[in-house]
């Protein structure tokens, strides 16, 4: 039976050994609450020691975790950076090809405007409309890189939003369970039962699942950054070879122009060597036929000549109109005459067919020559002035 079980008798009157063995129950009673005070105390001590003892090591757990959390954010805040300059490195390359490419249909409509018989499909026309079909391409490539890397971009926000929101619950944890250990029973003692109060009714993640939040967060973040990684890497290449693609076809287009503004200087300069020849031999058909003019009229005139001399013979007596030299010498003038006039004749007609053929070819040389000059204005100016500002390179 305990000492505090112990009951204490009446006592009725002056019973000394009765009180005796109260006095020594009381002595015995005494001791036992010294040892209990004692022992409660020291558990007090006992307890309170290890309280600190795990307050520090889970203001360890938190530095440590917090720690990782902190170097994964340092990882992760360049990498947002990094997206977030490249795409506007992408903006700025497809506005590039997407002016570009305006330059391109511009070239193309303008070379609609040649005449009739120089608007062929031509080199620079193919080279044009390769070159318009790879600036489509490589716009539609850029406006899907973008909405990748702005969903990437996203998604590298939302990691570092879950690293901050748990680097700041962590850093106020850290905050309480460091005051927690500074706690004593004299200066906290309110505080002190708040917070035993607290802490019983308020645990709603284990040890366990508090880490695996964090390394859920460091794991989400790490994942997000290596896809970061990965597309840039994947959007630097992408930008590199399209622009050696584009910059390989613009080259192609502009050698192609200047083949064929070589060929068109070639080509209205043989016209123009032509022209002068045309107009002087039209102005030496032109002699001629005055000549033969003159030549039918001379020989005319002897015809005429000869026709009165025979005529006039004619009127010699009966006996003396014989076939004799001088009869039969008028008779053949007259034949020579008629076939000469006949001959000049027909050369000067065909001199008035020659003469309009010359005006003809000078009328096409003239036309071809305008029309030469139309396509290499065209090329020369237009489509090469257009092009000359654009600068397709690497951004």
């Amino acid at each position: 039976m305990s000492v505090l079980d112990v009951s204490i008798p009446k006592f009725d009157g002056p019973d000394l050994l009765n009180a005796e063995v109260v006095l020594n129950r009381s002595e015995l009673f005494r001791a036992e609450c010294k040892r209990l005070i004692s022992e409660s105390e020291s558990a007090c001590i006992r307890m309170q020691d290890g309280d600190s003892k795990r307050l520090d090591q889970r203001v360890r757990d938190i530095q440590f975790l917090k720690k990782e959390v902190e170097l994964k954010l340092e990882e992760l805040i360049p990498e947002i950076d990094a997206l977030e300059a490249l795409q506007s490195r992408v903006v700025k390359a497809l506005a590039m090809n997407q002016d570009a490419m305006k330059v391109t249909l511009l070239c193309l409509e303008a070379r609609r405007k040649r005449a009739p018989s120089d608007r062929v499909h031509d080199a620079v026309d193919a080279e044009l409309l390769k070159e318009c079909s790879m600036f489509q391409e490589v716009t539609g490539l850029l406006q899907i890189v973008l909405e990748q890397i702005a969903e990437q971009i996203r998604l590298n926000r939302s990691a570092k939003f879950y690293l901050e929101q748990d680097l700041k619950e962590k850093f106020q944890a850290q905050n309480i369970d460091n005051s927690c250990a500074l706690m004593t029973i004299t200066a906290h003692k309110e505080t002190a039962v708040f917070m035993v109060f607290f802490s019983s009714s308020s645990a709603t993640v284990s040890p366990k699942q508090w880490e695996n939040i964090s390394d859920l967060n460091i794991a989400r973040a790490e994942q997000q950054k290596n896809n970061s990684l990965s597309l840039r890497a994947l959007v630097e290449s992408l930008l590199a070879q399209s622009a050696d693609d584009m910059q390989k076809q613009f080259r192609s287009t502009n050698e192609a122009l200047q083949l064929n503004i070589q060929l068109l200087k070639a080509a209205k300069t043989q016209l123009e060597d032509k022209l002068p020849k045309v107009i002087c031999e039209i102005s030496n058909i032109q002699r001629i036929r005055e000549d033969l003019l003159a030549a039918v009229a001379e020989s005319e005139q002897f015809l005429s000549l000869a026709q009165a001399r025979l005529l006039l013979r004619k009127e010699r007596p009966g006996k003396e109109q014989c076939l004799d030299a001088p009869q039969v010498q008028l008779l053949a003038e007259v034949e020579q005459l008629n076939l000469h006039i006949t001959k000049l004749r027909e050369e000067l007609a065909q001199s008035e067919e020659e003469q309009r053929a010359l005006a003809r070819c000078q009328l096409e040389l003239q036309e071809n020559i305008d029309i030469k000059t139309n396509s290499l204005y065209i090329d020369e100016v237009v489509c090469m002035q257009l092009r000359e500002p654009i600068v397709i390179c690497h951004v």
